[in-house]
C-alpha cells in the first residue's frame, strides 16, 4: 500500500483567527481522535472525553456569543470545524452539531437570564446536548408529536416518549418539544430539560448498521417536573423554534456529509496509489482516475454548496432553501463517495481491515437524520412553487 498521506483541504478563510482555529481542530483530530476512531466505533464506544477536550478548547459554542462562552465564530468558519471533525470520526463531527442543534433554541430564543444562567455550562462547561423533537409515531410529520406538557402552577409536568434521540441517556439537558395545547404546530412548546430530572429515563440504545459509538435511543418522559423558567420562547412557539433550529442543523449535517466523503476519498487516493496490477498502480487507470476525478468533483461542489448557505446565514439573509439544498446534496454525495471507494479497494473496501465499509455504512444514516432527503426535495420545491394543494 501508499504511504502517501492525504493533502490536508484547501479552505478560504475570512481571518487569521480561523485558519489558526482550523490548526488547533486538526491537530485534534490526528491525535486525539482518528487513531482510536475504528477501534472504538467497532467496541460501540461513545468518546466522552473527546467531548470534554473540544468543550475545554472552546469547540463546542463556536457560533455562539461570547459573552455566554460561545466562540463568536461565524457558520462558514464553525462548519468547516465540523467538516475536520467529521473527517476524523462521524460520531465526533456529528456529535458537536447535535450539540449545537440543542443549544440552540435558548440561544436564539431564550430569555437573557436564561442565557445568563444556562449558557455559559452548555457552551463551554463540559455539557453535552441532546434535541428531542421526533417521536415513535411521528418522524417526518413532527407537528403531530404527542409527548404533553400540562401546567402545574409555576411549572410544567411533561409525559411522552422521544425516539432517535442522538446521545439520549447520556445527555447532560435536553431540549424538548411538547404539546401544550391545540392539535397541529401551533399548540407545541419548547422546553429546556435536565439529564438529571427525576422522571427521565432512556431505553437502551438502538442497534444500528453504522456510528455505533453514537448512542441513539428513545428517551421516556414520566410525569417530568420543570419550572416555567425552563421554558425557551412562549407558549406554542415551540414548533417554530424546532424549524429554526433544523434549518441551521441541516448545514452541520452538511458539512459532516462532506467530511466523511473527503475522508473516502483520501483513503480511496491512497489506495490506488499504491496497489499495483498488471504491473503498474491502479491509479493509472483511466477508468479508475475519471472515478476519483468524479468523486473529488462532488465533494467540492458540495462543499461550496454548504458554504454559500452559511454564508447567506451569516448575512442575516434567508438560507432555508439553500440550507435544504446543502443537505439534500452533501448527504446523497458521501453516500455516492463512500460506495465509490469501496469500489476502488475492491475486494479489500470490503473488509474491516479498511475504514472505507465503515464510511459507507455512516453515510446512509446522513440521508435520513435532520430530516429525510425526501422532506429536503419538499422544501425545496415550496420555495420555487409553493406550498402544495393551494
Amino acid at each position: 500500500m501508499s504511504d502517501r498521506a492525504p493533502q490536508p483541504v484547501e479552505r478560504q478563510l475570512p481571518t487569521d483567527e480561523a485558519r489558526d482555529l482550523i490548526s488547533l481542530v486538526r491537530d485534534i483530530a490526528q491525535r486525539e481522535i482518528a487513531p482510536t476512531a475504528a477501534e472504538e466505533e467497532d467496541a460501540g464506544r461513545f468518546p466522552r472525553e473527546v467531548f470534554t477536550l473540544l468543550s475545554e478548547s472552546g469547540l463546542l459554542g463556536l457560533p455562539y456569543d461570547s459573552e455566554y462562552g460561545g466562540g463568536d465564530q461565524p457558520y462558514e468558519v464553525y462548519l468547516q470545524v465540523l467538516e475536520e471533525l467529521a473527517m476524523a470520526r462521524l460520531t465526533v463531527g456529528l456529535g458537536v452539531s447535535v450539540h449545537t442543534l440543542a443549544s440552540y433554541g435558548l440561544a436564539a430564543f431564550g430569555a437573557k437570564q436564561q442565557q445568563v444562567e444556562h449558557l455559559p455550562a452548555m457552551l463551554g462547561g463540559g455539557l453535552l446536548g441532546a434535541y428531542c423533537l421526533s417521536e415513535p409515531s411521528s418522524g417526518s410529520d413532527a407537528a403531530s408529536l404527542r409527548t404533553k406538557a400540562v401546567r402545574d402552577g409555576d411549572d410544567w409536568v411533561i409525559t411522552g416518549t422521544k425516539a432517535w434521540i442522538t446521545h439520549g441517556g447520556i445527555a447532560d439537558f435536553y431540549t424538548v418539544m411538547a404539546r401544550t395545547g391545540e392539535d397541529g404546530a401551533r399548540g407545541i412548546t419548547a422546553f429546556l430539560v435536565p439529564g438529571d430530572a427525576e422522571g427521565l429515563s432512556a431505553a437502551a440504545p438502538e442497534k444500528k448498521m453504522g456510528m455505533k459509538g453514537s448512542p441513539t435511543a428513545q428517551v421516556h418522559f414520566d410525569g417530568v417536573r420543570v419550572s416555567d423558567e425552563r421554558r425557551l420562547g412562549e407558549e406554542g412557539q415551540g414548533f417554530a423554534i424546532a424549524l429554526s433550529a433544523l434549518d441551521s442543523g441541516r448545514l452541520g449535517i452538511a458539512a459532516c456529509a462532506i467530511g466523511l466523503a473527503q475522508a473516502a476519498l483520501d483513503e480511496a487516493v491512497a489506495y490506488a496509489a499504491g496497489r499495483r496490477q498488471f504491473g503498474r498502480p491502479i491509479a493509472d487507470f483511466q477508468g479508475l482516475r475519471f472515478m476519483l476525478a468524479d468523486m473529488a468533483t462532488q465533494i467540492e461542489a458540495g462543499r461550496a454548496l454548504y458554504l454559500a448557505a452559511a454564508r447567506l446565514r451569516d448575512a442575516g439573509l434567508p438560507f432555508a432553501k439553500q440550507a435544504a439544498m446543502a443537505k439534500l446534496h452533501c448527504t446523497d454525495t458521501a453516500m455516492r463517495v463512500t460506495t465509490d471507494a469501496v469500489q476502488v479497494l475492491g475486494g479489500y473496501g470490503y473488509t474491516a481491515d479498511f475504514p472505507v465499509e465503515r464510511y459507507m455504512r455512516e453515510a446512509k444514516v446522513l440521508q435520513i437524520v435532520e430530516g429525510t432527503n425526501q422532506i429536503q426535495r419538499m422544501v425545496i420545491a415550496r420555495h420555487l412553487a409553493g406550498p402544495e394543494g393551494r
